[in-house]
């Protein structure tokens, strides 16, 4: 499992020139499912956003988290994360874990999130999207999680 985090001001996800959902102060989290990814990584996941602190406190550190500066999340399924550009000039998704096993995965990651108390905004799953965004310092953080059956990898690694 891999997640993109991204601090915003703003972000917003249109689906067919629609906005579907939008949050101000927050984390934009772009998810990637990858074959051999299941419940396991998704509450760490969840737990990773939810206790992350990358907001400053008063003295400019990254200390404070979503709850302290009143965060929201926009999380939006993105299966190109799980895409590889190792050999050859287009990428290969091989790795990306199939649409109808990541979606209820996805589901299940922003129904954590929401039972933390945050609020959170999704995109469309499976949709062509639009993603806009004001990354805020800019902070971009990135996540990988590997599952923890076999030698720990995932195919094809």
């Amino acid at each position: 499992m891999r997640l993109v985090i991204q601090r915003v001001s703003r972000a917003a996800v249109r689906v067919n020139g629609e906005t579907v959902s939008s949050i101000d102060t927050g984390f934009l989290v772009l998810v990637g499912l990858e074959r051999g990814d299941g419940e396991e990584q998704v509450e760490r996941a969840a737990t990773k956003v939810a206790s992350l602190r990358a907001f400053e406190d008063e003295d400019g550190r990254l200390n404070l988290g979503l709850e302290e500066v009143g965060g929201e999340v926009l999380a939006v399924s993105q299966f190109t994360l799980a895409g590889s550009i190792r050999r050859g000039r287009r990428p290969s998704f091989d790795n990306a874990l199939p649409g109808q096993e990541a979606e209820p995965l996805f589901d299940h990651f922003v129904e954590l999130l929401r039972r933390r108390g945050l609020s959170v905004g999704t995109g469309e799953f499976g949709a062509l999207m639009e993603v806009e965004l004001v990354n805020h310092g800019p902070v971009t953080l990135l996540w990988n999680d590997l599952p923890a059956e076999g030698n720990g990898k995932h195919p094809g690694r």
